[in-house]
C-alpha cells in the first residue's frame, strides 16, 4: 500500500490549490500563535499515540496522521484554557484525544459516503477497502479513550465519552433520513449538532475546565462551540455542492448521491412554487447535481444557507463576551469568522 498511497500525494496538486492552502496555513499560524509550542506537543503526542509496532498498521496509521488538517479541535481546546487559567499536561493530552477522535469520525464518515478522495489524496477505504477502514477507525476511538484517562481527573473521559455517543447518534439519524426530504431545518440541525458540532463543543468546554474556569464560563465556550461547529457544517454542506474537488481536495456530490437532506435543498423545498419544489426532488432522487445547483440558486437557497452560518457565527462570539476583552477572545472570534472562509 505504501507506495500508491504516497504517489497519490501529488496527483491533484496545482498552484491555485496550492497558493489557497499556504494561505489558510498562513491565517491560522497567526490565529493559533499564542499555543504554537503547546499544539506542537500535541502534534507530536498525536503521532507518537497514532502509531504500531506491526508494519501494516504502521503503515495505514501514518497515512491518516493528516486526516484531520487545520487541528482546530485541540486547537479550540488550548486556547479555551489559555484564555482561562493555564495549560497543564491535561490540555496536551486532551487534544490528542480531540484530534485522534475527529480522525476516527472521519476514517468512518469515508465509508458511509464511499468518498475515494481526503485531504486530496485517497482516501483509506479507496486504498485499504472498508472492512479494514472500520477496523481502523475502532482502534483508533480505542486507543483515544484509553488515554483519555491520562489526565488528572476523569472529567475529559466522560464529556468525550457523552461527546461521541451525541455524534454517533446523529450519524444514526442521518442514515436514517436518507431521501427523506420532507426533514425540516429543526430535525436537521438536530443532526449536525451531534456528527459535527458536539466534539467542537466539548473540545472548547474541556480546555476551560482544566484551565480552572468556572461553571458559567465552560458552558460559554460549549456554546462557543456548539455554534462554530453547526456553521462549519453549512458551510461544509454548501461545499458539497457548489466546490470543485481539485480545490476542495475531498470527494464532492456525496450529500446528492446518498440522499442527504442539506440545509440549501431544505429551504429550497420550504419556499419554492410546487413546479420547482417537484423539479428539484426528482434532481435529487436522480443524483442530477447540475440541474439541482441551477434550481437552488434560483430559489436564492445558498444565500440563505450561508446567512444562517454567519449568525450562528455570531453568536458564537457573543457567548464569548463572558470573558474580559483580550487578545484571546478576539482570536477566537477571529477563528468563528475563519469557519467561513471555503478553505477551513
Amino acid at each position: 500500500m505504501s507506495d500508491s498511497a504516497h504517489a497519490t500525494d501529488h496527483q491533484h496538486s496545482n498552484p491555485d490549490t496550492d497558493a489557497a492552502a499556504v494561505a489558510a496555513r498562513h491565517i491560522l499560524g497567526r490565529l493559533y500563535a499564542p499555543i504554537a509550542p503547546e499544539l506542537a506537543q500535541v502534534e507530536k503526542l498525536y503521532r507518537a499515540e497514532l502509531s504500531s509496532d506491526d508494519p501494516y498498521i504502521a503503515n495505514l496509521l501514518e497515512y491518516i496522521e493528516d486526516y484531520s488538517g487545520k487541528k482546530l479541535r485541540p486547537a479550540l481546546l488550548l486556547l479555551a484554557g489559555k484564555a482561562c487559567g493555564r495549560l497543564t499536561r491535561d490540555h496536551i493530552v486532551l487534544g490528542v484525544v480531540a484530534e485522534m477522535l475527529h480522525t476516527a469520525t472521519l476514517v468512518h464518515d469515508d465509508i458511509l459516503d464511499d468518498a475515494l478522495l481526503r485531504r486530496k489524496r485517497a482516501s483509506i477505504n479507496a486504498l485499504a477497502g472498508n472492512e479494514v477502514s472500520v477496523l481502523l477507525g475502532d482502534h483508533i476511538f480505542s486507543h483515544a479513550f484509553e488515554i483519555s484517562l491520562d489526565v488528572s481527573s476523569p472529567v475529559g473521559a466522560r464529556e468525550f465519552s457523552r461527546a461521541m455517543a451525541k455524534t454517533c447518534f446523529g450519524e444514526i439519524m442521518q442514515v436514517h433520513n436518507r431521501n427523506h426530504f420532507e426533514l425540516n431545518e429543526a430535525k436537521y440541525l438536530k443532526i449536525i449538532e451531534g456528527k459535527t458540532a458536539e466534539l467542537y463543543a466539548t473540545s472548547a468546554m474541556l480546555g476551560a475546565h482544566y484551565g480552572g474556569a468556572d461553571e458559567k464560563t465552560c458552558r460559554a465556550f460549549y456554546d462557543y462551540g456548539m455554534n462554530l461547529g453547526r456553521a462549519f457544517q453549512i458551510m461544509d454542506d454548501l461545499l458539497d455542492l457548489l466546490g470543485e474537488e481539485a480545490l476542495v481536495g475531498k470527494t464532492l456530490g456525496s450529500d446528492i448521491e446518498k440522499g442527504k437532506p442539506t440545509l440549501p435543498l431544505i429551504r429550497h423545498l420550504e419556499v419554492a412554487p410546487p413546479a420547482q419544489r417537484e423539479a428539484a426532488l426528482a434532481a435529487a432522487r436522480a443524483g442530477n447535481r447540475t440541474e439541482l445547483l441551477r434550481l437552488l440558486h434560483g430559489s436564492e437557497s445558498f444565500k440563505y444557507a450561508a446567512a444562517k452560518a454567519a449568525l450562528f457565527v455570531q453568536s458564537a462570539k457573543k457567548g464569548l463576551e463572558v470573558l474580559p476583552q483580550c487578545e484571546l477572545r478576539e482570536l477566537l472570534f477571529d477563528i468563528a469568522d475563519f469557519v467561513l472562509s471555503r478553505e477551513l
